[in-house]
């Protein structure tokens, strides 16, 4: 079934490794097979590339989304207490408005099976396997792959591969580990980040489905793959890194050419220290209570000939002087 993927993935790091074969032939830096490591970069261009419609219509429904929570809000102010009904009134407005909250993971669950082709072919390069021209690969194009190394580190090894694997892939335990660690440390950060980008910018998000989509994606994956990293092969948390790095990239030109509209009902993600505590300064005294147009006080925003308040002692008259009258300006008549 997912034959056509493991031929396309093999197809498409090969003509790459190809290319920078011919570039730099034979070169090693750092330990480092520099043609296999820009394969499987490239491979992640390539991919990201294809899949570029796809990441437009992810930006149209977020934008989408984040128009509908309004009538979303009052949706579940009616509705609060009767989930099952809530339910219905959603999906119906989804329905009418052409909007579908699934589709901010779609680049996502589009590049698993990518995912999975390209795990599938760097597992099965190994010394000891016979079948070396599988999804049309050659013989030396197999063994030059499966010798590839990342900072003395085999591609195709991984945290948990054997030590007996790795001293086969011309690697050994210790480094090997050292090398997986730091990149699966790498992959959950840089995973966490790509999502955390984008709702330091939106906001949590006030639907309840939206927000739990929102939670798995910036603390879910991460930790998932806190426990699954350390059984992928190097090359694949090269592929997920490079990935996450791409899109970050990606997703802070289009959060300032096109920046996302200040919603209703959405809550920031971080709350400013002032805000929390309301108090500032040395001596704890509080600011003004900042309101209205840009954010200025209660003072600011005054006109500028109102009448000065002015204390009635300052209008009472000193010991020993005249009485004046206030209507006539001049002194009062015994």
């Amino acid at each position: 079934m997912l034959e056509w993927i493991y031929w396309s993935i093999s197809w498409i790091l090969l003509r790459w490794h190809d290319l920078w074969d011919a570039i730099l032939p034979g070169r090693q830096f750092l330990s480092t097979t520099w043609q296999w490591v820009l394969a499987i970069v490239f491979l992640v261009i390539t991919v990201r590339a294809l899949l570029f419609p796809v990441f437009v219509k992810q930006i149209r429904s977020q934008r989408a989304m984040q128009a509908l929570q309004p009538q979303m809000k009052a949706l579940q102010e009616k509705h609060k207490g009767d989930r099952e009904t809530l339910q219905k009134e959603m999906m119906e407005l989804y329905r009418k408005e052409k909007a579908n909250p699934l589709m901010g993971c779609l680049p996502m669950f589009v590049q698993i099976p990518v995912f999975l082709g390209l795990f599938h072919v760097l597992r099965r390069l190994s010394p000891t396997n016979p079948n070396t021209e599988l999804y049309g690969w050659s013989t030396a194009q197999f063994k030059s792959a499966a010798a590839a190394k990342l900072f003395g580190a085999p591609l195709p090894g991984s945290f948990s591969s054997p030590a007996e694997t790795l001293v086969a892939l011309g690697s050994t335990s210790l480094n090997t580990k050292i090398v997986a660690a730091a990149c699966v440390i790498l992959m959950m950060a840089t995973t966490y980040l790509s999502s955390r980008q984008m709702i330091l910018k939106t906001g949590w998000n006030a639907d309840p489905q939206q927000r739990m989509i929102q939670k798995l994606m910036l603390y879910g994956i991460p930790l998932g793959l806190l426990v699954s990293g350390w059984a992928f092969p190097l090359g694949v948390i090269l592929y997920w890194v490079t990935n996450n790095l791409f899109t970050l990239g990606q997703q802070q030109w289009v959060l300032r050419k096109y920046p996302p509209p200040v919603t209703e009902g959405a809550t920031p993600m971080k709350r400013t220290k002032a805000a929390t505590t309301g108090t500032a300064g040395k001596s704890g005294a509080a600011k003004p209570t900042k309101s209205g147009l840009f954010g200025k006080t209660k003072a600011d925003t005054e006109p500028s000939d109102a009448k000065p308040v002015v204390e009635g002692k300052a209008l009472a008259p000193k010991p020993g002087a005249k009485p004046v009258n206030p209507k006539k300006g001049g002194s009062a008549k015994r």
